[in-house]
């Protein structure tokens, strides 16, 4: 048998070649755009090297493919001043502004020769990331274009983000711009899974990643699946190349994505066929772009140029107008969520937008119907907002019929019948309501503008009073727990892949489930025997012969179903929790409630207030988790579950005895003499601590430095030790000899 020495050996020389596969296969994934394995295969890498450092702590590295998702929320953001500037760009939309720069480049630079290299204008948010010996120590927000916000905890788990660079030629310092964009493909599914949750969707690609760089929570920013593309650079320690063509080479020879599409151009001609060229490529890339950037390519040039006090001189952006046509809304329907919420959708003459047929959209909820007065027979102009959501601009009031007919919420659930209710108020917000008691027209609905002066009801029927605040009514929705439109939406979000990952029983099977009663609770599923499911239709098409074909569940495909059912019960807790679709409760507010109490029955049992003790639980979250739980249809799930066998308990973390902190929640507050912030947090986590960034009856310890703040003011009310920075780095080495 192989020693220990050897063992450990072993371990430490397969833990360099799984970080030496994951990123090569995360520079073929996001560089190279041809990946070799699936993403099961590469989480599977991910795994084996997560439980190999969690075996050997002391062999973590912090550029490891690990280390890119932090679990703990982050204090704040600091300011960071740029190395060098980060101007915008100034816009142009048509050729004849474009010609107007070129001629006015031509002016400064005389005779001398230069070209032209033009990308795709990605619809992001700006940063800069900062690489000193390869590895990255900073991603910085544009912010004013002098100062940003440091966000690297975000940045480093954006996987397309290299946290190490590779290659030959790679300056001791090098700063990197580019654009942080969330995939359209990610975009639509995470505002799917929002809008089954019950939860607003975001607008468009763009506003949602920048609210997201926002969070202060890096896992929920791991958990939407941004990327990033290179398109210039800051910083340089050292000379390299002639033209930003070449450099933009050597940073995707370095591991760092770069548009695929970006092309030099010799003549402002070539320029502008490029450009009208790009509109008909637009839909095959999964990405926002709004327009091209025309950039001198000659870097020695471009000095020459100079700049604005806001915009460089060598580059331009020409802007596509965003795509819209008109359309009659000819119909509205009524969709109903998992958690019964009632969503208003339009129905129109199919129109042409970005390269795909559209006949519908979203209204969102019925505050969206009364601010553009929509009603159905109306001209509407609809667009594609971030190029992939179709949405309602605006009514062309030119063109109303007399006929049209006000859009009315409805009074029962158009699956089951179930009377509606409107959703209970909640403090801290407000809904509009005319004081007037002879007008019979309000504001009632959910509303997110500036409080009106006077009433002004979007039907032009409104008095002229004024209108004041009163609690909220918020989205309509179904109460009924046997509704069968809510069951099918539970079922679907039950077996996703991040919650209880069931393979291949997707949403027409689970319809057919649902239709013929063979499964009217969560549970059901795990009752279903083999012949329940073969002959159910999977798919309709028309063959060679013209003839419609029903493909329908074989025996195989039926046991593989149940195979996989089957397995889903050992998922443990932390799928169970997200699966269950608790308004507010997704993966990460599982895992900590998983790692808070280990199982189901202590979740089930639990105050709002031993709930709001832990942290990462906020008000909203913790009386959703009780309220789930405190109902009738959720202890009825629960029970049904375990009565099937469904695994409700988290495996226990392992004991890190040899690790001073271990188990324990820290706070660091002010300003520490011989520690940075990020340095005492590193030492916290590697002596086996939790780093927390607000003080609560479940904290340990604050460490408290120079200026504290409210923190140990909180600490000292609560009764939380405080320790100085001596008595801190005391207990870190405690255990050491």
């Amino acid at each position: 048998m192989p020693s220990d020495d050897e063992r450990v050996a072993k371990d430490r020389r397969r833990i360099e070649e799984l970080r030496g596969q994951i990123q090569r296969h995360d520079y073929l994934y996001y560089v190279e755009a041809r990946p070799e394995i699936s993403d099961r295969k590469y989480d599977n890498l991910l795994n084996e090297l997560k439980k190999l450092e969690a075996k050997y702590p002391e062999l973590i590295t912090p550029d490891s493919p690990t280390r890119r998702v932090a679990g703990q929320p982050i204090e704040g953001f600091d300011t960071v001043t740029h190395a060098l500037p980060m101007l915008s760009i100034d816009n142009t939309y048509n050729e004849t502004e474009l010609r107007e720069f070129h001629n006015r480049v031509l002016k400064t630079l005389g005779n001398n020769t230069f070209h032209y290299i033009v990308d795709p204008k990605i619809d992001g948010v700006a940063v800069s990331l900062r690489y000193e010996g390869c590895t990255l120590v900073q991603a910085v927000t544009r912010g004013d274009g002098r100062k940003g916000d440091d966000i690297t905890n975000n940045l480093r788990t954006i996987r397309s983000v290299p946290l190490r660079l590779r290659g030959e030629g790679i300056p001791e310092i090098l700063e990197v711009r580019g654009e942080v964009y969330w995939p359209l493909q990610s975009f639509s599914a995470y505002n799917r899974m929002r809008a089954e949750q019950g939860l607003e969707t975001f607008a468009n690609p763009r506003n949602g990643t920048a609210g997201t760089l926002k969070q202060l929570a890096p896992q929920i920013v791991a958990e939407r699946n941004l990327a990033f593309i290179a398109h210039g650079f800051g910083e340089i320690s050292e000379t390299i190349g002639d033209r930003a063509g070449e450099l933009m080479n050597s940073l995707r020879s370095w591991s760092i994505p770069v548009s695929r599409y970006l092309k030099q151009c010799d003549s402002i001609e070539e320029v502008l066929t490029c450009i009208t060229e790009w509109i008909s490529k637009r839909s095959e890339v999964d990405y926002p772009t709004d327009g091209m950037v025309v950039k001198v390519d000659e870097l020695h040039l471009r000095a020459k140029l100079g700049a604005t006090s806001r915009h460089p001189r060598w580059c331009i952006a020409y802007k596509y107008e965003a795509e819209r046509t008109e359309t009659i809304l000819r119909e509205v329907s009524f969709q109903v969520g998992r958690l019964g919420t009632i969503t208003p959708v339009a129905h129109f003459d199919a129109v042409q937008l970005s390269g795909t047929s559209v006949s519908n959209a979203s209204l969102h909820n019925f505050d969206q119907i009364e601010r553009l007065d929509v009603r159905v027979g109306d001209t509407m102009l609809v667009e594609k907002a971030g190029e992939i959501i179709p949405q309602v601009v605006q009514v062309v009031f030119e063109k109303r019929p007399r006929d049209v007919q006000p859009i009315h919420p409805p009074k029962r659930c158009p699956e089951c019948n179930e009377y509606l209710e409107w959703d209970k108020p909640k403090p801290g917000y407000v809904a509009f309501r005319c004081i007037n008691p002879n007008c019979e027209l309000y504001f009632s609905r959910r509303q997110r503008v500036t409080l009106p002066a006077k009433c002004r009801m979007a039907t032009g029927r409104g008095c002229d009073c004024p209108v004041k605040d009163v609690d909220r009514m918020v989205e309509l929705r179904c109460v009924n727990p046997g509704c069968s439109a809510q069951l099918r939406e539970r079922l679907r979000f039950f077996v996703g892949r991040t919650q209880m990952d069931i393979e291949n029983l997707g949403p027409a099977i689970i319809d057919q489930l649902v239709d013929r009663g063979m499964v009217k609770n969560l549970a059901d599923l795990y009752k279903l025997e083999l012949w329940d499911l073969v002959g159910f239709a999977l798919a309709e098409f028309v063959n060679k012969d013209g003839k419609k074909v029903v493909q329908r569940i074989q025996q195989k495909s039926a046991q593989n179903i149940l195979a996989a059912i089957e397995a889903s019960k050992s998922r443990g807790l932390v799928r169970v929790l997200a699966g269950l679709g608790i308004q507010h409760v997704g993966t990460r507010v599982a895992e900590v409630l998983a790692e808070h109490f280990t199982n189901i029955d202590a979740i089930s049992t639990a105050s709002v207030e031993k709930l709001t003790e832990i942290d990462e639980i906020g008000p909203d979250i913790a009386e959703s988790i009780q309220r789930f739980f405190a109902g009738h249809t959720g202890k009825e799930t629960i029970e049904r579950l375990q009565a099937v066998g469904v695994k409700m308990t988290a495996e226990p973390a392992p004991t890190k005895a040899a690790q001073p902190l271990a188990g324990k929640s820290v706070v660091v507050t002010g300003t520490l003499k011989n520690l940075s912030r990020k340095d005492a947090e590193a030492a916290i986590k590697a002596a086996g601590g939790r780093v927390v960034s607000s003080v609560s009856k479940s904290t340990d310890f604050v460490v408290v430095g120079d200026s504290p703040g409210s923190k140990a003011d909180k600490a000292r009310t609560l009764g939380v030790e405080i320790i100085d920075e001596a008595e801190f780095t005391r207990r870190l080495n405690v255990s050491k000899p």
